[in-house]
């Protein structure tokens, strides 16, 4: 169930967007050491967002998860997260924060129930 939620300000058309989610979606499956069929991923183009007082490229994510996150993951996720932003939108490794939330299984529902 680990969910990564992506948002820029940069425009996203539909091609870029499809290898973005593909990408990511590997990636989390990949470090977490989860199933690629639980992972969702979602991104968000054209956002408002300002950082560092300026418009320039940016993005925020957040990725939840039920455990596989941690001191030891969060890193290399982030980094395999903005060589995919960097590469297909031109964001800047520095103009992008992500934030990790490992959640208890009774605070994610799915299929009408939690987990």
């Amino acid at each position: 169930m680990p969910t990564l939620n992506l948002s820029t300000n940069v425009p996203v058309d539909a091609v870029v967007a499809a290898d973005i989610l593909k990408d990511c979606s590997k990636a989390v499956a990949r470090i977490i050491g989860k199933p690629e069929s639980y992972v969702m991923v979602s991104i968000n183009g054209s956002v408002p967002m300002s950082f560092a007082a300026s418009e320039e490229p940016a993005a925020y994510g957040e990725l939840v998860s039920i455990g596989g996150i941690g001191p030891g993951v969060n890193g290399k996720l982030s980094a395999a997260v903005a060589e995919v932003l960097e590469t297909k939108l031109s964001v800047s490794r520095s103009r992008f924060y992500i934030k990790f939330d490992d959640v208890q299984r009774s605070n994610f529902g799915f299929n009408g129930s939690t987990f």
